[in-house]
């Protein structure tokens, strides 16, 4: 077993160097850099970007700064005013690509080039710059791992880590994933005739490698109590979004109305219901029930778009 005694800042002259923030700025200045260099090689207008950059900006810090705080909702429960303490170094490079992806929804509404094109710039860009992130995670001892046996655990001096005995690098096999997702990603990229391949792909390994790996975290998180009937029901309902957007245009309005009613009215039946469903409950982390709902939503929208551009 490795000791490691971890360190979230440095000294360098009269500056404190901060671990996290220092990677944070590197993952944001490279995947940034990546981001551009896929964005002109996909052959995409650099002039959208530039003409919402505050509000990529502006996304990128608030849903950064929200995911971060549900991530340690604990910590800001006990002092709330910490909150608005934005230098504190709590961010999460993940939400703050999802800001991202919300304004290029949001900019892309009403222009030729779709949304799905740009999903397939920006993951890339992200994985890339989330493998940074996770080093940084690991040298200023955040978002711990388990207890284990294995001869590969790390003992952490410091009083960030609840465990006095060696846990798993959990965020070195984040930050080992993200880039093999990355060269993965590159070479998707390169071989794929269909606009949404790399967003798809790279979605579905990311589902897999957060649902496994969030079972060897030892931090605090929020936790989500679920059956496997909530699974099952989930699958379903996207599934059932899935084929009204696919059809919509071909049904008629009263149709529409019809099919939304009793999606909704079955979804109010299994929620009044769940309780009397005798399936025992697992425990699962925030971050694993948003990988799974972004599968579900992501595997509906590639679908949707193949249909409705069936020549990107």
């Amino acid at each position: 077993m490795l000791g490691l005694p971890m360190f979230e800042a440095f000294q360098f002259g009269p500056a404190i160097i901060w671990m996290r923030l220092l990677f944070l700025l590197i993952a944001v200045w490279l995947s940034s850099e990546f981001f551009i260099r896929l964005t002109e090689s996909a052959n995409l207008s650099l002039q959208d970007i530039k003409h919402y950059g505050r509000w990529h900006i502006l996304a990128f810090v608030l849903m950064g700064r929200i995911f971060a705080i549900l991530g340690a909702y604990q910590t800001y429960l006990k002092a709330p005013f910490r909150t608005l303490i934005l230098w504190d170094g709590s961010f999460s490079f993940m939400g703050g690509a999802i800001g991202i992806a919300m304004v290029l929804f949001w900019s892309t509404r009403n222009q030729r080039v779709t949304f799905l094109q740009w999903l397939d710039v920006l993951l890339p860009a992200t994985t890339f710059g989330l493998g940074f992130d996770w080093v940084g995670m690991f040298l200023s001892a955040q978002s711990y791992g388990k207890p284990t046996n294995l001869p590969w655990g790390i003992t952490v001096n410091t009083f960030n880590v609840r465990y006095a005995v060696p846990i798993h690098p959990v965020q070195l096999y984040y930050a080992a994933f993200f880039f093999i997702l990355t060269f993965v990603l590159l070479l998707t990229r390169k071989y794929s005739r269909r606009a949404g391949a790399e967003t798809l792909f790279g979605i579905i390994l990311a589902t897999l490698a957060i649902f496994f790996l969030e079972f060897l975290r030892g931090d605090s998180t929020i936790a989500v109590f679920a059956k496997v009937t909530d699974l099952l029901f989930l699958l379903c309902l996207f599934i059932s979004l899935g084929v009204l957007a696919a059809v919509e245009l071909k049904l008629t309005p009263r149709m529409n109305t019809l099919y939304g009613t009793i999606v909704g009215m079955l979804t109010l039946a299994y929620v009044v219901g769940r309780n009397w469903i005798s399936f025992g409950q697992f425990q699962l982390r925030f971050s694993q029930l948003l990988a799974i709902l972004a599968l579900l939503a992501t595997v509906v929208y590639v679908v949707v778009h193949r249909r409705k551009y069936p020549h990107l």
